[in-house]
């Protein structure tokens, strides 16, 4: 795993955006796609926002979603609500180039096996994806893969389904395809991710986070959450 080191929680998101274009171009002049998955946030927005104005071969990309709330469309609690304000409005991204998990569906059981059918006709099967991006839970949390839940030791599906955390239940991608995938870019600003942050960088697999493989990965994290981190793991970028 390699981490990058920012100034703040913009300087974050505009490495992550740069990166995110640079992946997106080797992926399509490669094997004529890219296919990215995305989680929600804050600071993801705002790298959104910005990777919305990248030069990009926007007819060969694909957003899939890492996670999703089981909430009603529209909803401020949808991570979908904010991608669409923040990039999926602003990019010139073709719409049936972006997949929503069905999280409107009446039989949800049914709706994850329907978008790992979807990853499957856009990434392959098993599916294949170029780039994952993750956050950081203050509590070691990813994707909504969360500490306490039994959707952690899911490992025959792509695609699942959580208990109530925060008071919503959620739709998530499981470690198998988080672990296939040829990319995992992880954004982490904020002192409070500051001990999740380190252990995830030592691989502790008692927190959710850990358990995401680090051979193709890449932590873009700013100071206040790699302060803490021995010299040797940082490198200036910003």
């Amino acid at each position: 795993m390699k981490i990058c080191m920012v100034a703040d929680a913009d300087s974050a998101a505009s490495e992550a955006a740069r990166f995110i274009a640079g992946q997106a171009k080797a992926a399509v002049a490669d094997h004529g796609s890219f296919v990215m998955a995305v989680s929600g946030g804050h600071t993801p927005w705002i790298m959104l926002r910005a990777l919305a104005l990248e030069d990009l071969p926007w007819n060969a990309v694909h957003v899939v979603q890492v996670d999703e709330r089981i909430a009603p469309a529209g909803d401020p609690d949808r991570n979908l609500t904010h991608l669409r304000e923040s990039f999926l409005e602003r990019a010139p991204l073709p719409p049936k180039q972006i997949h929503p998990m069905p999280v409107e569906s009446s039989n949800l059981e049914a709706a994850c096996a329907e978008y790992a059918q979807t990853l499957q006709m856009i990434a392959g099967s098993p599916p294949l994806l170029d780039l994952v991006h993750l956050g950081l839970g203050p509590d070691g949390h990813t994707a909504s893969l969360v500490p306490g839940d039994p959707v952690r030791n899911v490992k025959d599906v792509d695609v699942a389904l959580t208990g109530p955390y925060q008071g919503r239940r959620r739709m998530t991608l499981t470690y198998p395809i988080l672990n296939r995938a040829r990319q995992i870019l992880w954004l982490v600003t904020g002192e409070e991710k500051a001990d999740m942050l380190g252990r995830l960088l030592a691989r502790d697999l008692s927190i959710p986070a850990g358990e995401v493989h680090d051979q193709h990965a890449l932590v873009i994290a700013d100071r206040a959450s790699a302060g803490r981190l021995d010299d040797d793991l940082k490198t200036q970028v910003a």
